[in-house]
């Protein structure tokens, strides 16, 4: 009986939604005489008709979804005495003003007028509010693409690349896969850590919408708990009737909600916003599942930020930043801050990517990452020496990292969690880097005391010849790249790394990389009468990445003995014919992947992957 009512209800949505719905009882006849309304008139006078449609939709409806306060819907010769209302008031009714089937609270108009200054300051730009509020989480119809969010403009990139890298880790890598260990030793003696691989499929296209909608959800549901420090997800929604309905209506509904919507200040978006609060990751996941179609709207971006910030608690999110008076979209072109990405990457809108906090004295400090975390991120920044990456955000536990760049945010991945493996080489030099890194009081500038020197030499088991240790020690700093040559030309036996087969380090996989921003690409140019045609579309771009056996690009080059074990990360002691890899290519990726790998030699096919 239950289901039958059920298909009933779905039955008369489908029939009221139709493009000529019934004429409403009017309050007042019309004059006959009149004359013929002019186009804009006839608009005007279907989205009365429509809005009296939805409205009495939903009141018939109201039956099947009661809520505590909720009384029966009223008889149809009741109905019948009610003059329908004006097109503003039944607006305000269908789309924020009725509070009947609606879950959760208001903002008070001061939580959400401190809250729309932390967002986005005092003097914001119509242009910035617009990115934001016009920005929907949905993933692209291209097939080689379909596994990613697209993003119409610049603005929310830092929250959709975000977001994006959880994703990925949802679709591509198992849960029966979660319990890697992260690939960051926890201290300087754990030796090489033990090597598990998982290889996922690169058949994008084979993604079914269900799976790219679980992978969605799972996704905001763990950044949100992570945010609430594990015990809390605040989901912020819309104050919109209607939403438990399923299917098409529903969709409908928020669209007519947001018709002609702006959010100017902090009254309009505490009109606006709808506040659940959970404690239980399920009922979580059953929430965002429900609402899913509101963070497909146009103003989806904006309500997971919101949802985030909340989850922390906006206390907790000014105690996190260095400076709490500066908005966390930057201006002039509305960019997510580094803030709001971290907090979505670790749960902390902290402002710096360095490992732990840097201590000044006084009482003055700096917050950086101070956990490791799920997905990491990487930055050309530190490629021009603006700042320096931590190992917590360039080593996570799995291998998706969120890309950053003067003015964009986009995704870098590889579908083989054995990328993260280190080598000899790299699990050495990640010991002799943490060493001093730990040492380095300059912000990340690359240099440390001569004191903090002996202690790295001590704690990496590092014995330099007498005449070296006093040239590194004459000018009374070290610098990073000086002591690395130093490190690079000492034996073995010293605790250095010189290498007189030149295979130590050799490393070669695959990355993707992953760019939001629909763009005319003829990677995935599609074949016309033989002609090719340009695919508005996001870029995917896939990478060859070879890591030199040799300390420079140049001696890489140069005739090299390869190995012949199996994916070419380590040598297998058996000399095989004298090869040469295919000439290295050039983008600004690169140098971002260089970050993470420093001696990476890079290859792709079509465009050069972009990062603006």
């Amino acid at each position: 009986m239950a289901d039958q009512e059920e298909e009933d209800l779905r039955t008369a949505l489908r029939m009221s939604m139709q493009s000529s719905p019934p004429e409403p009882k009017r309050s007042k006849p019309r004059d006959g005489g009149a004359p013929v309304e002019s186009p804009e008139d006839l608009r005007r006078m279907k989205r009365e008709l429509m809005a009296a449609a939805a409205e009495k939709r939903l009141l018939e409806t109201s039956v099947s979804f009661p809520s505590p306060s909720q009384s029966p819907s009223p008889s149809k010769a009741t109905a019948d005495k009610n003059p329908v209302k004006s097109a503003d008031s039944v607006r305000k009714e269908v789309d924020f003003g009725v509070k009947e089937g609606s879950s959760g609270k208001e903002l008070s108009i001061e939580e959400a007028n401190e809250l729309f200054s932390m967002v986005f300051g005092s003097g914001v730009s119509k242009d910035i509010l617009a990115q934001w509020s016009n920005q929907g989480l949905r993933f692209s119809c291209d097939p080689e693409t379909s596994m990613g969010l697209v993003q119409h403009e610049g603005g929310p990139c830092g929250v959709l690349a975000t977001l994006q890298a959880f994703v990925l880790k949802h679709l591509f890598f198992p849960n029966e896969i979660g319990k890697v260990t992260s690939n960051v030793p926890q201290n300087l003696d754990s030796g090489r850590l033990s090597k598990s691989q998982y290889v996922a499929s690169d058949n994008f296209s084979s993604l079914t919408e269900d799976a790219k909608a679980r992978a969605l959800v799972k996704s905001m549901d763990e950044i949100l708990f992570m945010c609430g420090d594990k015990k809390r997800a605040v989901i912020a929604t819309l104050n919109v009737v209607g939403l438990n309905i399923e299917g098409f209506a529903k969709n409908e509904i928020i669209a007519k909600a947001l018709e002609g919507l702006t959010i100017e200040t902090g009254s309009d978006l505490q009109k606006i916003l709808r506040i659940d609060t959970y404690t239980s990751e399920t009922i979580a996941l059953q929430k965002l599942h429900t609402a899913l179609p509101v963070f497909q709207s146009r103003m989806g971006a904006l309500l997971f930020l919101i949802s985030a910030l909340l989850s922390r608690g906006l206390d907790s999110i000014q105690a996190d930043r260095d400076d709490p008076s500066l908005p966390l979209v930057t201006a002039p072109f509305g960019h997510a801050s580094q803030e709001i990405v971290n907090l979505l990457l670790c749960g902390q809108a902290v402002p710096n990517v360095f490992d732990g906090r840097m201590d000044f004295g006084g009482g003055m400090f700096l917050k950086g990452i101070s956990m490791s975390v799920e997905v990491g991120f990487l930055t050309l920044l530190e490629s021009l020496n603006f700042c320096k990456v931590g190992q917590h955000l360039k080593c996570p536990k799995w291998p998706i990292w969120v890309v950053g760049s003067e003015s964009h945010y986009t995704v870098l991945f590889a579908l083989d969690t054995s990328v993260q493996d280190e080598n000899e080489l790299e699990e050495r030099e990640s010991q002799i880097r943490r060493a001093f890194d730990a040492q380095d009081q300059s912000g990340g500038g690359g240099f440390i005391s001569v004191e903090g020197f002996h202690q790295v030499l001590r704690e990496a088991g590092i014995r330099l010849p007498s005449e070296k240790l006093d040239h590194l020690c004459s000018t009374g700093f070290i610098v990073w790249s000086e002591f690395w040559q130093v490190i690079l030309d000492l034996d073995k036996s010293l605790g250095g790394l010189k290498d007189s087969s030149g295979l130590m380090g050799k490393k070669v996989f695959d990355l993707c990389h992953f760019n939001g921003i629909a763009k005319s690409d003829i990677n995935g140019s599609h074949a016309t009468s033989g002609a090719e045609t340009l695919v508005q579309r996001p870029r995917l771009t896939k990478l060859k990445v070879s890591v030199p056996p040799r300390w420079t690009p140049e001696e890489f080059m140069a005739d090299v003995v390869v190995s012949s074990g199996p994916g070419g990360n380590e040598s297998s002691g058996k000399d095989t014919e004298v090869t040469k890899p295919e000439p290295s290519q050039h983008a600004p990726l690169v140098d971002c992947i260089r970050t993470r790998w420093s001696r990476a030699v890079c290859n792709w096919v079509g465009d050069p992957p972009s990062i603006v």
